[in-house]
């Protein structure tokens, strides 16, 4: 049998537990949120009664706690549960923050509770859940033995794939996914404002580049980032990259240190991929030097 969940916070992350996890066969208990509206909305999604703004209310009921409030509230709201003997000493409490590990919740271990955090790598961004939204991702785990466990059976039973991690790695593993995702965007606003300005309409921009932006991803699944690695660093052409700098400047001079940035990077990737030599790195970390980099340019 499927052990109970307590839901606290009712945004789109616990929305989409709540929805998914009651469709694959796990009692939903109870969910709370700061606005009882919003924590009577999930439950009219889940078809249960049991809604409230006192998490304790609900959570003594669950096998399963998650708390999916804002990350900044998390250990906070852990506390005051808590401090009403909230958490049954059996169950297992886990939150969804990608940036904060298991530890946080410390306050549900002295109550007897296995602590540790599920993250979905993924972003939800609307309450509104047609589909599976975990299906095919990865859902990164730490914590008690005992809560990684049921974590990663949860995992699966949402029909994603568990990866384990270890807890003090918490804040580089939600670096590494903030640069994959929130910096992806950034780097495409870069891109989309630099083909505009040399005169493709606005419009135009993402549909111009997308082809190259999914045969880049393509290439990096295939052969990985040092092979997939293309364009005048890599063939150490540094006229080009002074062209670029020249252009830019004249141009956008505000995005230099941005683009200047990427170069020295990208020509350290290349180096470690033997893909340029010690000395076209140094050449090229001297080049953006003299072009006013905004970064340390020891390798």
């Amino acid at each position: 049998m499927k052990p109970s969940v307590g839901i606290v916070g009712c945004g789109r992350m616990g929305t989409a537990l709540a929805k998914t996890l009651s469709g694959k066969g796990y009692a939903i208990v109870g969910v709370s949120s700061l606005h009882r509206t919003s924590a009577e909305r999930l439950a009219g999604i889940c078809g249960i009664s049991d809604a409230t703004d006192t998490p304790w209310e609900i959570t003594r009921k669950a096998d399963v706690v998650f708390l999916t409030t804002p990350d900044g509230v998390i250990e906070s709201v852990c506390q005051s549960i808590s401090q009403q003997d909230g958490f049954s000493p059996s169950a297992v409490v886990l939150h969804c923050s990608g940036a904060h590990p298991s530890t946080i919740l410390s306050s549900a271990s002295k109550s007897g509770a296995s602590i540790g955090s599920m993250h979905p790598l993924q972003s939800f961004a609307s309450v509104d859940i047609s589909q599976n939204p975990f299906r095919g991702i990865r859902v990164a785990i730490e914590g008690d033995s005992e809560a990684v466990s049921l974590s990663a059976q949860m995992a699966r039973d949402l029909e994603a794939i568990p990866l384990q991690i270890i807890t003090e790695g918490k804040p580089l593993y939600h670096a590494a996914a903030v640069v994959a995702s929130n910096f992806l965007v950034t780097l495409m606003g870069v891109a989309f404002r630099l083909i505009q300005q040399a005169g493709v309409p606005p419009e135009e921009a993402f549909s111009v580049l997308k082809p190259l932006i999914e045969g880049t991803l393509a290439n990096i699944g295939r052969v990985g980032v040092h092979q997939a690695l293309t364009g005048p660093v890599v063939r150490g052409d540094v006229q080009t990259v002074e062209t670029h700098i020249q252009a830019i400047s004249e141009a956008m001079p505000e995005l230099l240190p941005f683009y200047n940035c990427l170069v020295h990077y990208t020509a350290v990737q290349a180096a470690e991929g033997n893909r340029i030599s010690p000395d076209m790195l140094e050449t090229f970390l001297k080049l953006i030097t003299q072009m006013g980099c905004c970064i340390n340019d020891e390798v």
